[in-house]
């Protein structure tokens, strides 16, 4: 079983994605989804929570070996950041979505310093902009960002095109177009419902609509 395969089937097994065209999930931004995926109850598994930790390391050391730091996207990244950090055993911080309101009003939580070489941790990949706000936030506090890397990706268009603008290298684990096939094959999802989740997939600003 290739790598893609694996992690797809570990989130079907664990019921870590969800499927339901009838009656869709609403997401924060307010678009509509057949399809929900909660990388967050890969932690509760330890041999999930192993698998995927060690396929990250796996990827890490093939495309990223220069990494100096390793850097966890609030919230759902942080968790797999801390796991890589202390298995490379090379030093973590975290991306806040905005600086804290009180305190010392940190956005990146953690020392490290600036021109140290860092990968981004996040669990998935949605239009990229979350993701893509920590690597400025680090970009800007002085650090080289050499790539992101994460658990999951939808593979919207829009989330491909920022990652070039922002000349960034992103590496998933599994994407949507493997999962869905994945899900096919062991009865997750009617074929019937192939069309309506790819129409999605290729608008999913439109869909629902």
């Amino acid at each position: 079983m290739n790598m893609t395969n694996e992690i797809a089937k570990l989130l079907l097994q664990i019921d870590a994605v969800k499927f339901n065209p009838e009656r869709p999930y609403k997401w924060a931004s307010g678009w509509l989804s057949p399809i929900y995926c909660d990388n967050r109850l890969t932690l509760s598994y330890p041999h999930v929570r192993t698998s995927i930790k060690n396929r990250l390391l796996e990827r890490i050391k093939e495309k990223f070996p220069s990494v100096e730091v390793i850097a966890g996207v609030a919230t759902a990244g942080i968790p797999q950041a801390a796991l890589l950090a202390d298995a490379l055993g090379i030093s973590m911080v975290y991306v806040r979505p905005k600086p804290k309101d009180h305190g010392m009003e940190n956005l990146i939580e953690g020392k490290t310093e600036p021109g140290k070489k860092v990968v981004v941790v996040e669990d998935l990949i949605s239009t990229g902009s979350s993701s893509l706000k920590a690597v400025e936030a680090l970009r800007n506090s002085g650090f080289d960002v050499i790539g992101m890397l994460a658990i999951f990706t939808y593979e919207f268009d829009v989330a491909h095109q920022s990652f070039l603008s922002h000349k960034l290298s992103l590496e998933t684990l599994c994407t949507y177009s493997q999962l869905i096939s994945e899900a096919v094959q062991c009865g997750k999802v009617d074929v019937k419902h192939l069309q309506t989740l790819e129409a999605w997939r290729a608008a999913p600003d439109q869909w629902g609509k």
